[in-house]
């Protein structure tokens, strides 16, 4: 069959090589048409700007928005609106335009640079510039690693802008890199070490955003979050513009409207400055592929500020608005600039005129654990690990999706030995930060630092913590990875962790598509890279054996399972024990009643064990 579009940039790909008919996430062949060409123009744009400033240049914030914003765009699910795509071409080829005419000896500048057409030439120029243009494949995902970590840089940089804060290295190393991905004298060695730069400024873009968001906002501090409604009518955010909520909780005083934050957006209830809002009651839903249910029950307006979009329902598609660098064709878009007050005046009023939300569930979740609060308390995490009461942290950071094997990440972290930490932050949470897990010392067993963006903290954290510790090297301190990732932003993410020195990093639930067999064998080689095996499997992986324990042992009393685990019950009754009801029975072990039954204890084990797991 042939191609119709190629991309292969998220998890989801379909089949684990690429979605070449119709993007898993709903993307269309002629939107995804245009996302390669604004991603070619937008390279041809970098070499320019690159040029410019090698000969002394100035290249204007307006033209490092422009890229960066470019970028966010064509991260999965931010945005589907073609005609929002085919107008930044447009404004591209403009600014292009403008600045080559300033560059001296243009004329060695790679042909992206030179490229010009208008709308009707677009559709033919696409489909020369896509994925597939570059013939090598250990090039080509090269080229695409580090245009999806740039992507996700992109995204970092963006909101870090819209809180007036800049870090003009990273925009100049942004377009050089995104230059060189058109360079074809490059190799594969260079392309590597391009990539492991580019988690170096990873890194500085998390920073930068982290200091943008805290002197906007305060540092996050331990919040109990509600996941119940009011009786008010309300509006759900959702994305991870700190900027657009700030403006929709001022623009809603005084209304009778409650805001909702959704998926990424709940860390906001984190920061100090926004717990002044008293109508900013708490987080509506879940992660975001579970939107279609949600944003119906919801009743009310939702505002998506970033990615990530689910093709809407009809039943909720007018309740929908877009604004930054999201888009959806038949949904309103706010827009608004870097330093323009956004209008959500719209929003308000169709909220006025909706009911409450639907409650789904009720009660709290706990949240706020970035690196500022954590190393506040410092001296009882350290304590706690001399002690031997922490024997182990395990990152699980990164993005949750639609597919079943991310159940993974929920029976992993049931599983975890009672003195594991989860350190958490970005959507991924959503598979363990409402299960009861409890606390160790008065230490939460989750610690969510926050987005995506936000695996900083977790960064910030584990080099202090090699600090007080004394280590030489970050992999001497009790941290396992095991990182779910999704999308592009999880991309710089394992960029920076790489550029930190960090290795043995799990990534899952596959792989990337776009890492071909050598390029995968460099990262597994020099860093340790793996994917993931069973929940069983990888414990023994990550922990000593004598550190996974079962749940249930042939040693404990039947009464006691039964009360503790309830949901063995069936297990029990499945390997052959139908008197679990009778008084005496509920006395014995385990072992015992086994024997009575003539039944292998092992294998009773084995099969209440799986259940209490799931």
């Amino acid at each position: 069959m042939e191609n119709k579009m190629f991309c292969y940039q998220c998890e989801e790909t379909a089949g684990c090589t690429g979605c070449t008919q119709m993007g898993v996430c709903g993307k269309k062949p002629d939107v995804a048409a245009m996302q390669d060409l604004l991603i070619y123009v937008t390279k041809g744009l970098s070499a320019v700007t690159t040029a410019l400033r090698v000969q002394g240049g100035e290249v204007s914030s307006a033209i490092n928005h422009l890229i960066s914003l470019n970028l966010f765009i064509t991260i999965t699910n931010a945005n589907f609106d073609k005609e929002a795509i085919t107008a930044r071409i447009r404004a591209t080829l403009d600014a292009k335009r403008e600045l080559l005419a300033q560059v001296r000896n243009g004329q060695m500048l790679p042909e992206a640079a030179h490229w010009d057409g208008d709308e009707a030439t677009f559709e033919a120029k696409a489909a020369m510039v896509g994925v597939l243009s570059t013939e090598n494949e250990d090039i080509r995902s090269l080229r695409e690693l580090i245009t999806y970590g740039l992507k996700g840089l992109s995204a970092y940089s963006k909101h870090a802008n819209v809180l007036l804060e800049e870090d003009t290295e990273v925009d100049a190393f942004l377009q050089r890199a995104l230059s060189a991905t058109l360079d074809d004298k490059l190799s594969a060695d260079d392309l590597v070490a391009l990539t492991l730069e580019t988690g170096k400024y990873g890194v500085s873009g998390m920073a930068l955003l982290d200091k943008a968001n805290t002197q906007a906002y305060g540092n996050p501090e331990i919040t109990k979050v509600s996941i119940g409604v009011g009786s008010r009518p309300g509006i759900l955010i959702s994305g991870h513009d700190l900027r657009d909520l700030e403006m929709l909780l001022q623009q809603t005083q005084g209304t009778g409207v409650d805001v909702y934050t959704h998926s990424e957006m709940l860390p906001a209830h984190y920061y100090p400055a926004f717990k002044k809002y008293s109508n900013f009651v708490g987080n509506y839903g879940n992660a975001w592929w579970k939107q279609k249910e949600e944003f119906e029950s919801f009743n009310g307006p939702i505002l998506m500020t970033t990615n990530c979009i689910v093709p809407p329902k009809d039943s909720y598609k007018d309740r929908l608005y877009t604004t930054g660098a999201a888009g959806f064709p038949g949904c309103k878009h706010i827009s608004g600039v870097v330093g323009e007050e956004k209008d959500f005046s719209e929003i308000i009023e169709q909220a006025k005129r909706c009911a409450a939300p639907t409650e789904i569930e009720t009660g709290e979740i706990i949240g706020g654990f970035a690196h500022n609060q954590v190393l506040a308390l410092a001296d009882q995490v350290v304590g706690a690990v001399k002690s031997g009461a922490i024997k182990k942290f395990v990152v699980m950071a990164g993005c949750d999706g639609r597919s079943k094997s991310r159940n993974y990440y929920t029976d992993f972290a049931k599983a975890l030995p009672k003195d594991a930490v989860i350190l958490t932050a970005g959507c991924a949470k959503y598979k363990y930060n409402k299960l009861d897990l409890g606390d160790i010392g008065g230490i939460p067993r989750v610690l969510d630092a926050g987005q995506c963006n936000d695996s900083y903290s977790l960064a910030v954290i584990a080099l202090k913590l090699k600090e007080v510790f004394g280590l030489e090297d970050i992999n001497d301190l009790p941290i396992v990875y095991n990182i779910a990732w999704y999308e592009q932003k999880a991309v710089i993410v394992l960029l920076a962790l790489l550029h930190l020195g960090v290795k043995n990093i799990h990534l899952g639930p596959t792989l990337p598509a776009f890492l071909s067999p050598n390029v995968a064998k460099v990262l597994v080689e020099n860093f340790g890279i793996a994917g993931i095996g069973t929940v069983e499997d990888d414990l023994k992986l990550f922990f000593d054996e004598a550190d996974v324990t079962d749940a249930v042992t042939g040693d404990m009393i039947m009464g006691e399972i039964l009360r503790k685990y309830p949901e063995t019950a069936p297990a029990l009754m499945e390997c052959g024990m139908h008197c679990l009801g009778c008084p005496s029975s509920q006395m014995e072990t385990l072992a015992d009643a086994c024997m009575v039954h003539g039944l292998n204890v092992n294998d009773v084990l084995k099969a209440v064990n799986d259940k209490v797991n799931r």
